[in-house]
């Protein structure tokens, strides 16, 4: 046995062992982009460095054998800076989104891509299930949101972007509402001021995480300025009505005709465990509340929409004047997540947000490679025209017009999940333009996109190990190597039998499986 101390903790591993095994038995997790349990250690991504605490100098502990006396040093500010900077020579050559930019412009941050999946394989139930992790109410935004998301779209500069909020609206309206899943109550209380589109959001995303919501609004029905400044054409009342029904199904309590002054407001305060402000007008709250207030709105963090008063939050149209529902309905969402927090004496920070790798427009060069996993054709329109909304049949074929521009390894690509771990900076060595994308689908199972690869070459050694006949190798030589398939031959060939395990060994999304519709 060999005795060593990592991190000043003295263990005994099995001579042989390499640095990185020893510390994920002591329960350290070492990143690693090259590392395969099945394999022998590469040494290319060199984002597993340690240090030797006796002389200082830092080693990838992949490829390092223990030895006896032995000091690790797994955490410091220059071994957490080597790691970061290895990170970032990755991403400079690495042209991915890792989010589909109609998801990154949409105010609520919905997956947009899967939706579309889902209504493309008929599946609106589903689909439904997506919107309303996100978007509280679907029906009402399809109809009125001006859709910065389309704007966005990638399919845009090949013809017109994808109908995105006509789909959603479908989904709103066919899409059948399953009831939410009973949760246990965590015995908080939560008040909620206002019951326009921010406030009915805050309410339902609480009340499904355990909180008890009482959602407060000085008009007998709620709603907001959904009820009142939209004319019946554009939004009808039982579409509203039933959206609203949904979310007080979730076990919200709705107290209309409740003016809220200043005595009121104190009283809530003593009690309910936190309260959200969604009035819709800041006009006297912030004085009649007692908080931090500009002309323009009540003043609240950025990110967790906490007031000077901590345990008060404010959204919507009460922080600034906007029209954009989408936005207040987004808001409802994250501050839902500020307000758990808070509740469970957690730092405040709302919703997390991920590393985020893009990489801009798209050039005519890869417009064809995009069209790959996707239908030609221009934008669907209603048959009926005007307000009418999609068929399903037309939902269908206008879904299935999206490019899938997101990542298929969005939940599990370590690429993505070090570089938000080390908050780096993808621009950092970035010194070239962009290589142009392609993607490889002409396999049953699988599809690669080369220019997401970073040549860990685990897809290499895997059908080496497995005896694939052709597999996938090194072209080319010096800064202009790739992996690929040797001889030029095609996909299929290079991957026979071991596509799925390739696949899912791979560290980013380059090579993926088809067809995965679900990230949870």
């Amino acid at each position: 046995m060999i005795t060593l101390k990592i991190n000043n903790t003295k263990i005994q591993v099995q001579e042989g062992t390499s640095v990185m095994k020893a510390a994920q038995q002591m329960g350290i997790d070492i990143p690693n982009m090259c590392w395969h349990d099945e394999l022998e250690h590469f040494t290319s991504c060199m984002i597993c460095m340690v240090k030797n605490q006796s002389n200082g100098k830092l080693f990838p502990s992949c490829s390092v054998k223990v030895s006896d006396g032995m000091e690790v040093i797994t955490n410091d500010e220059e071994v957490s800076e080597s790691r970061k900077t290895a990170l970032e020579l990755l991403l400079s050559e690495h042209v991915g989104d890792c989010e589909a930019p109609c998801q990154v412009a949409c105010s609520a941050h919905m997956d947009i891509p899967k939706m579309n999946r889902l209504i493309a394989a008929g599946k609106l139930d589903e689909a439904l299930q997506v919107v309303k992790k996100d978007i509280a109410l679907p029906a009402v935004l399809g109809r009125i949101c001006p859709a910065p998301c389309e704007g966005a779209c990638h399919r845009k500069t090949v013809d017109e972007p994808i109908s995105i909020c006509l789909l959603k609206r479908i989904v709103g309206d066919e899409g059948n509402q399953t009831e939410a899943t009973a949760v246990k109550m965590t015995g908080k209380k939560v008040a909620v001021i206002g019951a326009g589109p921010a406030g009915l959001a805050a309410a339902y995303y609480l009340q499904l995480k355990g909180i008890q919501v009482t959602l407060f609004d000085k008009n007998e029905k709620a709603g907001g300025l959904l009820r009142t400044s939209l004319s019946e054409e554009i939004l009808p009342m039982d579409v509203l009505d039933k959206e609203i029904e949904l979310i007080l199904r979730t076990g919200v309590e709705f107290k209309g005709g409740s003016d809220i002054g200043a005595s009121e407001f104190e009283a809530y305060k003593k009690d309910f465990d936190a309260i959200i402000i969604a009035t819709g007008k800041v006009e006297e709250n912030s004085e009649l509340y007692g908080l931090k207030a500009t002309p323009k709105g009540i003043v609240a963090d950025k990110n967790s929409y906490q007031t000077s008063d901590k345990k008060v939050f404010a959204i919507g149209n009460v922080l600034r004047s906007s029209r954009l529902a989408v936005r207040s309905v987004g808001q409802g969402k994250e501050v839902a997540f500020s307000v758990l927090q808070f509740l469970n004496n957690a730092e405040i920070k709302g919703e997390p947000r991920l590393f985020n790798s893009r990489f801009g427009k798209l050039v005519q060069e890869e417009y064809a490679e995009y069209l790959k996993e996707s239908v030609e054709g221009k934008r669907t329109y209603p048959e009926k025209g005007g307000r009418s909304g999609f068929s399903k049949e037309e939902a269908i074929a206008e879904a299935k017009r999206c490019l899938h521009c997101d990542c298929r390894a969005i939940d599990n690509c370590k690429l993505r999940d070090y570089s938000n771990a080390y908050v780096v900076d993808q621009k950092r060595f970035k010194t070239s333009e962009r290589r142009n994308i392609s993607k490889q689908i002409n396999h049953g199972s699988v599809v690669y996109e080369p220019q997401k690869c970073i040549k860990c070459g685990i897809c290499v050694r895997l059908t080496e190990k497995y005896g694939e006949e052709f597999g996938f190798t090194y072209v080319g030589r010096g800064f202009d190597v790739v992996i690929g398939v040797p001889f030029n031959e095609e996909l299929e060939k290079g991957l026979t039998d071991t596509a799925k395990k390739v696949a899912e060994g791979c560290p980013t999304g380059a090579i993926s499986l088809k067809g995965a519709i679900s990230k949870e």
